[in-house]
């Protein structure tokens, strides 16, 4: 059997749109991802609510996926693939990044799980499918503030993704060609949006496996 690391934000998560409301495990995309890609595959969800690249929040503890990923990497061992989905909270504009700082932070991340030690004692080499995320949709008023020129910088980060993913030799899979984030509050995802997205997932899953046997 092989084990996926699902590591994400809230929309990883199952955050539901406004009343913030945990999806059900049918309807959140690594359970979904998990129905769907058959039993030779094990998925661990490992999402959590505001998480970032590699920023903490005030107020709230362990936000860093930075500073967590090592942790994970070793509880969760052995780990075949380490699905990487986050950037959507990096852009708050209490942080200050420009997409591209968004990306090199990405980057590391990127980097710390290839070189992480209990990921090299491995036999097989872990695989690393990094996600883009769809970008903002309408936000409500009192949010617009909070992610204030995050729309535009959203649009970017498909580009720096895809450009780092070729740089280290990973996977790429961009969300928006697959999904869209919906109106109800600009950041957060349908059932649905959840389903498509899990199915383009397994199907890249798939043939990551497929092409290196």
């Amino acid at each position: 059997m092989k084990n996926i690391l699902c590591f994400g934000d809230s929309n990883t998560w199952g955050y539901t749109p406004i009343s913030g409301v945990r999806y059900s495990l049918n309807e959140r995309w690594p359970r979904v991802l998990s129905s769907i890609i058959g039993s030779q595959f094990h998925i661990i969800e490992e999402g959590l609510n505001g998480r970032t690249i590699a920023n903490n929040v005030e107020g709230r503890l362990a936000r860093s996926g930075a500073e967590l990923l090592p942790i994970l990497l070793e509880s969760h061992r052995p780990l075949d693939v380490v699905i990487v989905s986050l950037g959507t909270n990096d852009l708050l504009n209490d942080f200050k990044l420009s997409s591209k700082d968004i990306a090199q932070n990405m980057k590391a991340l990127c980097i710390s799980i290839s070189n992480n030690e209990f990921i090299t004692q491995q036999e097989s080499k872990t695989k690393i499918l990094l996600i883009s995320p769809p970008h903002l949709a309408t936000l409500p008023e009192e949010d617009q503030l909070l992610f204030k020129g995050g729309f535009e910088k959203s649009q970017q980060l498909a580009g720096h993704y895809q450009k780092i993913a070729k740089e280290l030799g990973i996977n790429f899979l961009d969300a928006q060609e697959f999904i869209q984030t919906t109106d109800i509050d600009g950041i957060h995802w349908t059932v649905e949006q959840h389903k498509k997205l899990a199915e383009s997932i397994s199907e890249r899953i798939k043939a990551m496996f497929s092409s290196s046997e």
